[in-house]
């Protein structure tokens, strides 16, 4: 299997990818929705790496050895559109009949610039288009007392990257925001390292337990304990800032 299941919270899945091809970690908020298609899936990925390797079939088999269907994602939340985080939603949506969400701003993205980097992969940018667009603030999976979340916009490594914060759970999925011990590129078309140095000051007043990045560094899966993430924002304003 290409991806190793850790669980990090009640009800929030991290699947690390283990493969040899580009392709990014996967999150998934277990039973976080009403009805019969509870589960929300961060970056999906790509459907297969450069290397032939079936990501996405790797994908979901893991969650099927959680007990949790690829079939039942209710939503699809893209960090941000490149195709090593975004590139499998059309196939998501065929298998579940999915939303699909991105930010205001990653969408205008995704339909200008953003569309010609699929080409860097050799893949087809995909056609499903957003369900709803994120905003910055709150944001109410379901009725009643459900998952508390927060919609961060946090640009730098694209025009409108967000993270997505649960407080209660002080766990922050990153996206290519900030890994274990570094931060997402931005000499890509709509990088910016000033926009960036502002996105990871701000992310570093939250307070987390846990950061899922969308790729992992450093020898290290996602960073873990409030000392440990203090330490890395710490590691990472000071070295590229």
């Amino acid at each position: 299997m290409l991806h190793r299941s850790l669980a990090v919270a009640s009800g929030v899945q991290f699947y690390l990818w283990v493969g040899r091809g580009i392709n990014s970690n996967s999150v998934v908020l277990a039973d976080a929705l009403d009805g019969a298609k509870p589960h929300v899936l961060i970056d999906p990925g790509m459907t297969g790496s450069e290397m032939g390797e079936p990501a996405l079939d790797s994908l979901s088999a893991a969650m099927a050895a959680d007990g949790l269907r690829l079939e039942d994602v209710g939503l699809v939340i893209g960090t941000h559109c490149h195709p090593d985080h975004f590139e499998a939603v059309d196939e998501v949506v065929r298998r579940s009949g999915a939303g699909v969400a991105l930010s205001v701003t990653e969408q205008q993205f995704r339909s200008g610039d953003g569309r010609t980097f699929y080409g860097s992969f050799g893949a087809d940018a995909p056609s499903s288009e957003p369900t709803f667009l994120l905003r910055e603030g709150p944001l109410q999976f379901r009725a009643g007392d459900g998952l508390s979340a927060e919609v961060l916009i946090t640009p730098g490594h694209t025009p409108g990257s967000a993270c997505l914060y649960l407080p209660d759970l002080k766990v922050l999925v990153s996206g290519d925001v900030v890994f274990p011990g570094s931060i997402g590129r931005t000499d890509f078309v709509g990088g910016s390292m000033s926009q960036m140095r502002r996105s990871i000051a701000r992310l570093s007043e939250l307070d987390v337990d846990y950061i899922l990045p969308g790729h992992s560094s450093m020898g290290e899966a996602l960073v873990a304990g409030k000392d440990n993430v203090v330490r890395n924002f710490q590691m990472v304003r000071a070295y590229f800032f």
